[in-house]
């Protein structure tokens, strides 16, 4: 068994290709598209994002957020993508795989954000449709978690059309718009035939 990853990354990461759109490395010339983008979806992203800086649309903020990408990238910590649309080019939301861990885990978390004027429209579950070859076949991880506060419906459903297995509850998981808050956690293996396709801990 690998416990390692055995690619390594000198130069921004490929563009994976989903249905309808691209998953491709973030730049600074996304800065305005993106700034813009955030600033309209602030309301709707709140609730499901921990709290924003007060600077965290700037230019600055942002090139202090690709130098961390570069970073994770670097290290084999994380891997950060924004997600286009193939007809023209417009930016839709983003997608992380993160917290990687190596040795007997091969795992990581799946994090996600979509822009207002694109929700429901599914340009997320293609996206995360896109970017599982790449996190088993590439990265070469073999689970990969996933976790939501459970008012989120939308973001259940999009897990589980791609998946994803609920498998517990954890109680205050994550400071999520200033508030410690409860999360279903969700898996997806690499074999899933491997194990039983079902429901861990449903309460």
């Amino acid at each position: 068994m690998a416990f390692f990853r055995t690619i390594n990354f000198t130069e921004p990461l490929p563009t994976i290709e989903g249905d309808g759109l691209l998953l491709r490395t973030p730049q600074m010339t996304d800065y305005e598209e993106w700034s813009a983008l955030r600033e309209a979806s602030h309301d709707f992203l709140v609730p499901w994002e921990p709290t924003w800086p007060d600077d965290d649309l700037t230019r600055s903020a942002f090139r202090r957020r690709l130098k961390r990408y570069s970073e994770d990238l670097r290290s084999d910590q994380g891997y950060a993508f924004l997600i286009v649309r193939y007809s023209d080019g417009a930016l839709v939301g983003g997608l992380t795989l993160a917290n990687i861990r190596r040795g007997v885990a091969q795992a990581c978390s799946l994090g996600y954000w979509m822009g207002l004027p694109f929700v429901r429209q599914g340009y997320m579950t293609a996206a995360v449709r896109a970017v599982i070859p790449f996190a088993f076949a590439t990265l070469r991880l073999h689970r990969v978690e996933a976790a939501c506060i459970p008012t989120n419906a939308g973001s259940i459903r999009l897990l589980e059309k791609n998946g994803f297995v609920r498998e517990g509850y954890a109680r205050e998981y994550l400071c999520i718009n200033g508030i410690w808050q409860d999360h279903l956690l969700f898996a997806r293996l690499k074999d899933p035939a491997k194990g039983p396709a079902r429901e861990v801990a449903r309460s």
